[in-house]
């Protein structure tokens, strides 16, 4: 699977952004789905999550009532829509996927080992 971020870019605190990640070679019904963040000299950061069928999604506890995930298995494609951006969401923004039923519950999804594929960062800059 080769997935293809984009969508970032340099926007002000309070304004909104939208991410996309497409995926080529295998369908997207096969795998959950995630974003994950890295900003410089940290640690990835699970953002968000959409399971395999569609009918569930987690956040991160820093992004709920902001951002939304959502996919699309028709267009293999995941979204992430972030809403009243602040500073500290700048980051490089990666969406990874997972096989369906390798993670049964919340508290895995945040592990990037359990991912199988990656794609390039989309910077995401947000100016205060």
């Amino acid at each position: 699977v080769q997935l293809q971020a984009s969508g970032g870019g340099l926007v002000q605190a309070g304004d909104s952004l939208g991410l996309s990640c497409a995926a080529s070679g295998r369908t997207l019904s096969s795998y959950d789905m995630a974003w994950f963040r890295q900003a410089p000299g940290k640690e990835r950061d699970f953002v968000a999550v959409a399971r395999w069928s569609g009918d569930n999604a987690y956040l991160a506890d820093s992004v709920k009532g902001r951002f939304t995930i959502s996919r699309d298995n028709a267009k293999n494609t995941v979204y992430l829509q972030m809403n009243s951006l602040k500073p500290e969401d700048t980051a490089d923004y990666y969406c990874a996927a997972m096989p369906r039923s390798r993670c049964s519950g919340y508290g895995c999804y945040g592990n990037t080992r359990l991912y199988d594929y990656w794609g390039q960062g989309t910077l995401v800059t947000v100016s205060s």
